[in-house]
């Protein structure tokens, strides 16, 4: 097992950097002169270059990157060009707030799509398959930040069930004190249940909609793989022994258990990038909202580093789904060992 673990490790070194290079070619190529914004219209030449120099981008693009490199090598992904602040310690301020939206959303998508999935793998064809495709569709058309809309005027405006989306909490609630960053998990180490109550209330619009929307798309994948499982060799063979439909359903739902496993980790990654846009119309005081702000003042430190943690989220996630898909399916461990 220890070889098997080392052949899918070694490979993240080289990995990274290629995401770290990505990340600065991919902001550093993309047009736009973050000093024009600094500046102003109405400034001169002289305080351009002046800022220009100050910035480090009076330098050609190979002494940016070699710069950026050794600043990675020192564990440092520079400062905000504005607020002088490290970018480490802006992602690191905003990350559990995302996070914590993240597994929220995903355990409402894996619930909700496992439920309309599993119906229509297993009356495939018949009325149930019907209903939960086309429901799955309807969700799938409506854009999430439409969706989100249609949730805060009908939860929100008219029936009055959940708070106002304004945040992580009310216009008058004090957050407690900041451990990790993550309200949720904050409020929990100071015993503070009252803010926890809170923060959670004010969560449900956000996760909800996020989970809403990518459950249409868990949906579909759970019934496609359940579907072709439970009608494989395997399941006609043990409903021919007599077992009964739970059990049958069970066996199948273990077959289907890579495929199923991969597209939760694929939608966790998803997610990730996602729910800027979420985080941005209720006001979340999350990682995407902040990259979306940094993306329009062209921040050129916050946008790399924004763009290579992602890579790397991405890339840790699907070397552990590797990992672990290797561990419980046997033919994959096999056939790995062979290689």
């Amino acid at each position: 097992m220890l070889k098997i673990i080392f052949k899918k490790l070694i490979f993240i070194p080289i990995a990274s950097f290629i995401v770290s290079s990505l990340a600065f070619l991919v902001v550093n190529v993309t047009p736009g002169d973050p000093v024009e914004v600094i500046a102003g219209g109405i400034a001169s030449e002289e305080t351009k270059n002046e800022i220009r120099e100050e910035l480090g981008l009076d330098k050609n693009l190979s002494e940016r990157y070699l710069s950026y490199l050794n600043d990675l090598s020192e564990g440092s992904l520079g400062s905000s060009f504005y607020t002088k602040v490290p970018v480490l310690e802006s992602i690191n301020q905003y990350l559990f707030d995302t996070f914590e939206l993240i597994i929220m959303s995903l355990i409402i998508a894996l619930l909700l799509g496992f439920i309309f999935g599993s119906l229509g793998a297993y009356f495939r064809g018949k009325f149930p398959d019907k209903i939960s495709n086309l429901i799955l569709s309807v969700i799938q058309a409506v854009p999430d930040f439409f969706l989100g809309l249609l949730l805060i005027y009908f939860l929100f405006f008219k029936l009055q069930l959940v708070p106002a989306p304004v945040g992580r909490l009310g216009l008058l609630d004090l957050p407690p004190e900041e451990v990790t960053g993550g309200l949720l998990i904050d409020s929990i180490i100071a015993g503070n249940w009252d803010t926890f109550k809170i923060g959670l209330k004010h969560a449900i619009l956000p996760s909800i909609t996020l989970g809403i929307f990518y459950s249409s798309y868990f949906g579909r994948t759970t019934r496609n793989v359940l579907g072709n499982a439970l009608n494989s060799n395997q399941v006609e063979f043990a409903k021919a022994l007599g077992l009964s439909k739970l059990r049958v359903f069970l066996y199948a739902l273990v077959d289907a258990r890579t495929p199923i496993i991969t597209y939760i980790a694929i939608l966790f990654a998803g997610l990730f990038g996602a729910s800027a846009i979420i985080e941005t119309v209720f006001a979340w005081n999350g990682i995407g909202g902040w990259a979306i702000d940094k993306i329009l003042m062209l921040d050129i430190p916050a946008i790399q580093g924004f763009i290579l943690f992602a890579g790397l989220i991405t890339l840790f996630t699907y070397t552990f789904l590797d990992i672990l898909i290797t561990f419980i399916d046997p033919r994959i461990r096999k056939k790995t060992l062979w290689q």
